[in-house]
């Protein structure tokens, strides 16, 4: 049970850092995979940057606090499991 948990959590890590990496280099944004990505990661992405208070800043940091808040997350799933 404990390997499920932990490679989803691991593919959500995987394609959020596919999408920045993606952001750096130019690419087809109406590509079918392309799509996808951003459907999965958006979930996740989008609340983080409506709530940061920081608009216009020259980098966005949404992605890290993703991963620190899924690691976060994925620990305590682990220890209540």
């Amino acid at each position: 049970m404990n390997w499920i948990i932990i490679n989803t959590f691991q593919f959500i890590q995987l394609c959020i850092l596919v999408r920045v990496l993606l952001s750096w280099i130019p690419h087809d944004p109406y590509n079918d995979y392309v799509r996808m990505l951003y459907n999965i990661t958006d979930i996740i992405l989008k609340p983080i940057r409506d709530n940061l208070p920081i608009h216009g800043a020259p980098f966005d940091v949404s992605p890290i606090i993703a991963i620190f808040l899924i690691n976060f997350l994925k620990n305590i799933v682990l220890r209540i499991i």
